[in-house]
């Protein structure tokens, strides 16, 4: 009987200490893609390409209404002559092993250079961790309203 109360101790405290450690990596994970997050719609309002700095080499974006756009070359065309807004985003769940991937489920504002809200929607974000540390790897996003 010791020996069962010995070994369920040892697996409880070892998992104890693998979800403090998941729950540690998700945590910096949360920080960084927070951070990217914040500075995505700067980047995009440059006009340069440097919003690719946001995404992996073989990342793939789904716009409503599109087809799917994948890989740098393409993402270029894309985000090339932009509208100018800025965007915001609001991180509702983020889950995942945080070793090389985390989901991010999002809320998003959008407005014009003037503050005047123009859109809101969702985004789902399969995250990479690269070495130049967290990238967007899938990138999906929708408006909460009807195609006008």
């Amino acid at each position: 009987m010791k020996q069962i109360l010995f070994l369920t101790a040892c697996l409880l405290i070892s998992c104890l200490a693998i979800a403090q450690s998941d729950d540690k990596l998700l945590k910096e994970a949360r920080t960084a893609i927070e951070a990217s997050n914040a500075n995505y719609g700067d980047l995009a309002l440059k006009n340069d390409g440097s919003v690719l700095t946001c995404y992996t080499d073989d990342a793939c974006l789904f716009p409503p209404g599109a087809a799917p756009v994948c890989g740098k070359a393409n993402l270029a065309k894309f985000f090339k002559d932009g509208p100018q807004i800025h965007v915001k985003f609001n991180i509702q769940h983020l889950y995942g092993d945080a070793k090389d991937f985390v989901t991010e489920e999002s809320f998003y504002v959008m407005t014009d250079l003037r503050g005047h809200k123009i859109d809101d929607g969702k985004v789902v974000v399969i995250w990479k961790k690269t070495s130049a540390g967290w990238k967007m790897h899938r990138d999906m996003f929708s408006s909460n309203h009807p195609v006008k």
